[in-house]
């Protein structure tokens, strides 16, 4: 990799000094199991590295029943897994956070960094730019090797899949993330924090360049059920084809309202009011959950070679309600 600056404030205000106004100036140094693999392969050149593992306050998990949870952008995987309240309140969280199967990147991987890694897109990631286009500007990926990019919001130049293990779980959680700048602090909803670039400069997420991400908000679900359902090629580490997280507020076994968010299957995490629509108001059975999973992707358009994505997609929709309604035991 290239030679860089190595800076370890301990303040977010002296990091957001660190990070400067432009992406190829500093890039944010968490955990490092993305980060430092799109600088070996010259992906990603800063000029700095800011590491932010030294800031104490963005570490850390707190809150209770009532007032839901604050998650430091520094808690690892791991940590996320070990917390006593996650698996009684937050069954779809863990469930998501559980199929990152590596010990290494459960153990260095952090909550900020999952939300904000870059694509694992093979066009990008083999130096064709976020967009994956050749130096005339023409797309490769709709005549090319699509086989894992996106089956909805792809009527755009974004063709990727957002790669967030946690991402659906969180939205379906109507969680917000923090953020702080050279500004001061924002919210914002978690579910617009994701954004599909138009141009190859651009980020996947609102975030300008002397920003970071210093917490997550998740509201309190003790009273709702939730899981998420995976569809994997295989159990060892990779990333999914495609997955679901749900959120069910209940009333015996009818859906007082639901929030559905698919992974892997968009530029963003894809949130679902079609699949919503088709449940609420109706007890969950297999023919309900079905006709949640069909709705889930009626507006999807299949890539030359991606087709078979639309059907997991719909499945994995349909097992997550039935495993939501069951409180998220498998």
């Amino acid at each position: 990799m290239n030679a860089f600056e190595y800076a370890s404030p301990t303040t977010k205000e002296q990091a957001v000094k660190l990070l400067g106004n432009s992406w190829t100036e500093a890039e944010v140094l968490a955990g490092g199991t993305d980060l430092l693999s799109l600088m070996k392969d010259h992906i990603v050149e800063p000029k700095r590295l800011v590491n932010i593992k030294s800031i104490k306050e963005l570490g850390g998990i707190a809150g209770t029943a009532k007032s839901g949870l604050r998650i430091g952008a520094l808690v690892t995987i791991q940590e996320l897994l070990d917390h006593p309240r996650m698996r009684k309140e937050y069954a779809a969280l863990v469930q998501a956070a559980e199929g990152i199967s590596s010990p290494q990147i459960r153990n260095m991987g952090t909550i900020g960094g999952d939300l904000c890694q870059r694509p694992r897109c093979w066009y990008y990631r083999a130096g064709f730019g976020l967009l994956g286009t050749q130096e005339s500007g023409e797309p490769l990926v709709p005549n090319g090797d699509n086989r894992y990019h996106a089956i909805l919001g792809n009527s755009g130049a974004a063709l990727f899949v957002n790669p967030s293990s946690l991402a659906p779980a969180l939205i379906a959680m109507n969680a917000r993330v923090k953020i702080y700048g050279a500004k001061g602090q924002r919210e914002v909803a978690l579910e617009k924090f994701f954004t599909a670039p138009t141009t190859g400069s651009q980020r996947e997420y609102d975030l300008q360049p002397n920003e970071l991400v210093t917490e997550i908000i998740v509201p309190p679900l003790a009273r709702a059920k939730s899981a998420t359902y995976e569809v994997r090629q295989k159990e060892a580490l990779d990333w999914p084809l495609t997955t679901a997280s749900v959120v069910l507020t209940m009333t015996g076994n009818t859906v007082k309202a639901a929030r559905i968010v698919l992974g892997h299957v968009a530029p963003t995490p894809w949130r679902s009011t079609e699949a919503e629509a088709a449940i609420v108001g109706k007890a969950v059975s297999e023919a309900t959950a079905e006709a949640a999973g069909k709705a889930a992707v009626e507006k999807a358009k299949a890539l030359s070679k991606n087709g078979y994505k639309i059907q997991l997609a719909k499945v994995a929709v349909k097992r997550a309600i039935l495993l939501a309604a069951k409180g998220g035991t498998r």
